[in-house]
């Protein structure tokens, strides 16, 4: 689960307050929004209005853009005050915006032009300058994705990656090559997220651990169970990921439908922050044994990662289940961007909205834990460089490795842990399985549903009209209350995908990572029903691939496209093109290349011996990665 841009807002104890960052500047500053009023305490704040319809990345041409009415736009103007005339950046810093829903908005052209939106790349550009042009191009919409707009230009107008960058992945080595013997490892994986986001790094953990390495998956408390049934040491993270869930459905972003929530969603990112230092180094909790990374696994949303390595002087590296680095093949998952132009800006600006709502906890952290100089405004939401590598869990044969990502970045494949050999599943299930053709699977795994009876009603109503049987997992959404049982439909809690999907015929979800992997794996035409983040990505390649249907948000759940959708996985041809992708997809081993991808970045430019599991518990070079 990776947390939008919208949801990670700062607040103040007075959320019905308007706030701005306002350049120091002697004339009007900048807003983002097409409308402006002057509060009583003499902040300019956005005018907004609208129907919170999902966001889209629009490009303006030189004379401007008509605004397509009904939208809700939020601006980098609303992320933080600081004073006309204040020229030090760190107070920034310190500062603490305060968010407010406007009630009006007019229209007004932007009139940006190609040179200004390329100075976004441009480091030798104050974060004054920065900062204004930021606020003419970006807004945030209520489902919390990014807004922005570019001139109508030629995609190479706008900087592309770096020379250097396109010269190296002629280059890139293969990561059969290049990995060191190296000695056991204290490593501590960092994570936030659902069950989904965990889950991958449980298997990549019980690899590294066969070779010999210390691992620690520190999460929230809620996993605490799955992290030491899997033979991981377990430390916990801040934060809950059901509120976080919880928060993202029902807000669609971090603007809260009522201010008094505006503080959960800030405490629960500062609890995470606060956390990753302690189990970076405090002892384990349970048996007391001293523990001291000597790396770091983590995923972006634990934000602060980066900064505890640095502290630590431990390298660090970075997987996701989700694109986090600029590229000019594919727009960041929390933005909508239609035409490639603006694909490699939309990165930047996410980043830099990311960074605006979480600033001062972090600076907050550098300065009191980790005894660091505060980072600069805009220096990046993780405070980092090009030189920490990024490992990517997908299948390159759905989505491969963009041109213009270098050596430093791996698409590793999806990473599966094998939970179906030790699952026995209930005598009910299996009767019921045999007793008919298979079903199509419906769930939403850990996100809450709003309107879970109404849902349900829709489920029950699609699989009755297309005459197909259905298994409904009522997960943390509350699915599955049925008005009269239906001898066409199961009802069940959790159960591993790897296990269940291979008795579907397809599979309806909100298009998690994990569970579009394993869909795919089990070659189920699948739809997806994305909720938030990077779930409309992942709709938006399964449909691009031809296994499933242009992706329902959830907003837009209704019977007939859920019958349609049905119907097209239905289809014959939609189920051969899954089982073409199963079989490209069963000679990748994700976790295998995770594990290659962290260890060759550790010590690269080295001689990769074979990597073969230890026999015992006792490290052994020979044993652990073959060496002599």
């Amino acid at each position: 689960m990776a947390p939008s841009p919208e949801h990670l807002r700062s607040s103040s104890s007075s959320p019905s307050s308007s706030c701005s960052v306002e350049v120091p500047d002697k004339r009007e500053p900048e807003i983002g929004t097409d409308a402006k009023q002057m509060d009583r305490s003499g902040d300019y704040r956005p005018a907004t209005s609208g129907d919170g319809s999902r966001a889209e990345v629009r490009f303006a041409s030189d004379n401007g853009a008509v605004e397509r009415p009904g939208t809700v736009h939020r601006s980098f103007s609303e992320l933080g005050t600081l004073r006309v005339g204040t020229s030090n950046i760190e107070k920034l810093d310190s500062s603490q915006p305060k968010l407010v829903k406007s009630k009006t908005e007019a229209q007004r052209p932007r009139n940006i032009l190609a040179e200004e939106a390329a100075q976004i790349f441009d480091n030798k550009i104050s974060a004054q300058k920065k900062l204004k042009l930021l606020n003419r191009i970006a807004t945030v919409k209520n489902d919390g994705t990014v807004e922005f707009e570019v001139p109508d230009v030629e995609p190479h107008v706008l900087p592309g990656p770096p020379r250097d960058i396109c010269a190296e992945v002629a280059e890139e080595e293969s990561l059969e090559t290049d990995v060191q013997c190296i000695p056991p490892l204290q490593i501590v994986m960092l994570i936030v997220g659902t069950r989904g986001d965990v889950q991958p790094f449980i298997a990549i953990g019980k690899r590294l651990q066969e070779y010999g390495h210390r691992v620690r998956l520190a999460t929230h408390s809620n996993f605490k169970e799955f992290v030491l049934t899997a033979g991981l040491e377990f430390y916990p993270l801040g934060g809950d990921p059901k509120v976080l869930a919880g928060y993202m459905v029902k807000n669609k972003g971090f603007l809260p439908s009522n201010p008094s929530e505006i503080p959960i969603q800030r405490n629960q990112m500062k609890d995470i922050i606060n956390s990753l230092l302690p189990a970076c180094k405090e002892p384990d909790t349970d048996s007391g044994i001293p523990f001291n990374a000597d790396a770091i696994i983590a995923n972006p949303p634990a934000y602060g990662h980066t900064h505890v390595a640095e502290a630590l002087k431990v390298p660090i590296h970075i997987f996701f289940t989700m694109p986090w680095t600029p590229t000019s093949e594919f727009p960041h998952p929390l933005s909508r961007v239609k035409q490639s132009a603006g694909y490699r800006l939309s990165y930047q600006i996410v980043d830099s909205m990311i960074w605006l709502g979480i600033r001062d906890m972090i600076n907050d952290v550098r300065k009191k834990k980790l005894k660091l100089r505060p980072v600069t405004y805009l220096s990046g939401s993780q405070g980092s460089d090009s030189d920490v590598p990024h490992g990517y869990i997908w299948s390159p044969h759905l989505v491969p490795k963009p041109k213009d990502w270098g050596p430093k970045i791996d698409v590793v494949g999806f990473c599966f842990l094998d939970l179906a050999s030790n699952y026995e599943p209930p005598e009910s299930l299996v009767k019921w399985l045999e007793a008919g053709p298979k079903p199509i699977y419906i769930g939403f795994g850990s996100l809450p549903v709003q309107e879970p009876e109404r849902m349900t009603q829709i489920i029950v109503d699609a699989l009755e009209q297309t005459g197909q049987r259905g298994i409904i997992n009522k997960g943390w959404g509350g699915l599955g209350n049925l008005a009269e049982d239906k001898d066409f439909v199961y009802l069940l809690d959790n159960v591993p995908h790897d296990w269940l999907f291979l008795q579907c015929k397809a599979v309806v979800h909100h298009g998690g990572a994990g569970t579009t992997a394993a869909g795919l794996k089990a070659a189920c035409p699948t739809t997806i029903v994305p909720f938030f983040g990077d779930q409309p990505f992942w709709g938006d390649r399964v449909h691009a691939r031809g296994v499933g249907p242009p992706p329902i948000p959830v907003d837009e759940f209704s019977l007939p496209k859920l019958v349609d959708a049905i119907n097209f996985m239905l289809d014959p041809k939609v189920k051969e093109r899954a089982i073409e992708l199963a079989k490209a997809m069963e000679s990748e081993d994700g976790v295998t290349g995770a594990v290659k991808a962290f260890l060759k970045h550790l010590l690269p430019k080295k001689t990769e011996p074979e990597l073969s599991p230890a026999s015992s518990s006792v490290f052994s070079f020979s044993r652990c990665f073959g060496c002599s």
